[in-house]
């Protein structure tokens, strides 16, 4: 059962060194970030009418420096998402992030930048004002939607489509003190809810991976 996360999880990432930090990431939050996945992923099935599989963040290539983020990713891929559009849940200590999320080894970015690029008032219609945009996962910051123009838009997209190592990911983020993080019931409602909203994104890039005749 997923009850939420406490401000003990988020404290995870004060712990100095790699091991001591992974430790509390595995003691805390992994646990966690399963019960979710289990509640979210068979929802993001149906919502996709793809079949979503669960991958929790290992961080193994990390020799030294502990990591300042942790996530689940949810793929339409058994074996891997990061190649794949796909949509997570994770943590800085600042914030939790909901987002759907196509970063730097997804093939389809420069399909998917045209299709997005083809109608961008779309985009800035769709997507709610309250929502935010990042363009690099590894980095807490991100752009509020409401202060974006279409310009704006526009270049983010077109970035996507030219910079080989160029991300993008559109969501929500949740301050660390917001008593819904408490309320696992409240809690999963806003991620269903958040990706159900970003969803036709998903929905261009499955479309943008399909190869033309």
């Amino acid at each position: 059962m997923f009850n939420g996360f406490t401000q003990k999880d988020f404290d995870v990432f004060k712990i100095d060194g790699l091991e001591a930090r992974m430790k509390g990431i595995q003691t805390h939050i992994q646990p966690k970030f399963q019960a979710l996945a289990d509640e979210v992923a068979p929802s993001l099935s149906a919502l996709a009418g793809d079949e979503f599989f669960t991958h929790i963040a290992q961080h193994a290539r990390r020799k030294v420096n502990p990591p300042n983020d942790t996530w689940v990713a949810f793929a339409a891929n058994k074996r891997g998402y990061k190649m794949m559009p796909h949509f997570q849940v994770g943590l800085y200590e600042s914030h939790l992030f909901v987002w759907f999320a196509v970063i730097y080894e997804a093939q389809v970015k420069p399909t998917l930048a045209n299709q997005l690029l083809t109608d961008v008032s779309k985009w800035k219609r769709t997507i709610p004002e309250e929502f935010s945009w990042s363009l690099d996962h590894m980095k807490p910051s991100s752009f509020d939607h409401r202060d974006l123009s279409e310009e704006d838009l526009s270049s983010m997209f077109t970035r996507l489509r030219d910079v080989k190592k160029a991300e993008l990911l559109c969501g929500i983020t949740i301050d660390r003190n917001d008593p819904i993080l408490h309320d696992g019931n409240k809690l999963l409602s806003k991620i269903e809810h958040t990706f159900k909203t970003v969803m036709p994104l998903y929905q261009e890039a499955q479309q943008a991976s399909i190869p033309s005749s």
